[in-house]
C-alpha cells in the first residue's frame, strides 16, 4: 500500500500527464504537488513508484508516464470525479428524450462521442430470440436450395444452402414437414437441443440437409452484425497517442467493423453496478491494448438490457468521461422505459 506522499505524487503525475501529454519530471512535480519536498526526495519516490510498476520512463525523456497499473490505482483510489457543467448536462438531457428506441440509442452513441471527442458505443437491447412459424425449402438449381424462415413476429428470412447432392421436391417437402412438425413455436437454439437425437436416426443425407438448415437459421437469428451502434470512430484518428501507429489504428477500425468483441466486452459491465473502466489489456481484446473503455449498463423497466461506453486512449480525462457515461446510461434507461 502506498503512503500518502506517494499517492499524492502519483495523482499529480497522472493528472499532469493526462492534461499535457508530456512525461512529468521531478521539478514539475515539486512545483505542482503542493508538497514541501525537494526534487531529490521526489526523484526517490518516483524511483520507488517505477520499481512497483506504477510509472515508467520513456527512452526519450527523463520524465515519467503512468502505466496501466498506475492508471488502475488512480481510477480506483485517487480519482476525484467532477460534476458535469450545466452545458453538458443540458445537452445530455436534451438528447435523451423518450422516442423510438433505435433513435434514442443512436442519439446516445452520438452524444457520448460529441461530449468526449472519442468513440461512443451503445450495445442494443437484447431481444428475445424469435420463434419459428414456418420453414420451407425451394430448389434453385444444381445443389442449391433456398431456405425460407417465417418467424412469429412476421419476419421472413432467406438463406441459400449449398448441398452435396440434388434433392427432389418430395424430399424437400418431407424435410420441411418434419421440421415444421417439430419446430413450430420454438427458437432455433431450442430446436437443436430437441431434435438432435431424432436427426441421427434419419437417412444421413436428409439429416445433413436439416442440420444445415438449422445451422443457417440459427446464424440468421443470432447475427451480431448490428449489436453495437458506434459513433465518432474517426475522432480517434486525431488522438496522437493512437494515430502515431497506423497498424494499431487499422486493427482498431477492424474491431469497430466487426462489433462482436466490443459487444462482448461491454456486456461485462452488465454484471456490475455503475461505471466500469477497462484499461489497456484488461479488455482482453488486442486492438484495445492502448485504449481505455469506460462502460455502464442501462435498463428498460428495471431490467438490464445493454451497455453504453466510450473508447479512447488510456490518457483520457477520466474525471469527466466517467460522469458523462454514468448520466447518459441513467437517462437512456429512463427514455426507453415505460412512463
Amino acid at each position: 500500500m502506498l503512503d500518502k506522499r506517494s499517492q499524492s505524487l502519483l495523482k499529480t503525475l497522472i493528472e499532469n500527464y493526462i492534461a499535457d501529454g508530456q512525461p512529468v519530471g521531478s521539478r514539475t512535480l515539486a512545483r505542482r504537488s503542493n508538497l514541501e519536498l525537494s526534487p531529490a526526495t521526489i526523484r526517490n519516490v518516483m524511483s520507488d513508484l517505477e520499481e512497483m510498476g506504477f510509472i515508467t520512463s520513456p527512452h526519450t525523456s527523463a520524465g515519467r508516464i503512468p502505466t496501466a497499473l498506475g492508471y488502475r490505482l488512480f481510477i480506483d483510489s485517487l480519482l476525484t470525479v467532477r460534476p458535469l457543467n450545466d452545458t453538458d448536462l443540458s445537452e445530455i438531457h436534451g438528447a435523451m428524450q423518450p422516442d423510438q428506441p433505435q433513435r434514442v440509442i443512436s442519439h446516445a452513441s452520438q452524444l457520448l462521442s460529441q461530449l468526449t471527442s472519442f468513440a461512443g458505443v451503445v450495445v442494443v437491447p437484447r431481444r428475445q430470440q424469435p420463434r419459428i412459424r414456418q420453414i420451407e425449402f425451394l430448389s434453385l438449381s444444381d445443389k442449391r436450395i433456398l431456405l425460407i424462415i417465417v418467424t412469429d413476429n412476421g419476419d421472413v428470412q432467406n438463406r441459400i444452402l449449398f448441398t452435396q447432392r440434388n434433392y427432389t421436391s418430395a424430399e424437400l417437402t418431407y424435410a420441411a414437414n418434419y421440421l415444421n412438425q417439430n419446430c413450430v413455436g420454438l427458437a432455433f437454439e431450442q430446436i437443436r437441443t430437441r431434435i438432435t437425437d431424432e436427426l441421427s436416426q434419419l437417412r444421413s443425407d436428409m439429416s445433413t440437409l436439416m442440420s444445415a438448415a438449422l445451422d443457417a437459421g440459427n446464424q440468421v437469428m443470432t447475427d451480431t452484425a448490428d449489436q453495437c451502434v458506434i459513433s465518432g470512430e474517426r475522432n480517434l484518428l486525431g488522438v496522437e497517442d493512437l494515430a502515431s501507429n497506423m497498424t494499431r489504428i487499422r486493427r482498431l477500425f477492424d474491431l469497430f467493423e466487426q462489433k462482436t468483441h466490443l459487444a462482448q466486452l461491454l456486456a461485462l459491465s452488465d454484471q456490475a453496478e455503475g461505471v466500469q473502466v477497462f484499461i489497456g489489456d484488461e479488455s482482453g481484446i488486442a486492438p484495445l491494448d492502448e485504449c481505455s473503455v469506460v462502460a455502464a449498463p442501462y435498463e428498460v423497466d428495471g431490467q438490464v438490457v445493454g451497455s453504453i461506453g466510450v473508447i479512447g486512449p488510456t490518457r483520457m480525462a477520466y474525471e469527466r468521461v466517467i460522469p458523462i457515461v454514468d448520466i447518459t446510461a441513467k437517462l437512456l434507461s429512463s427514455a426507453l422505459s415505460a412512463p
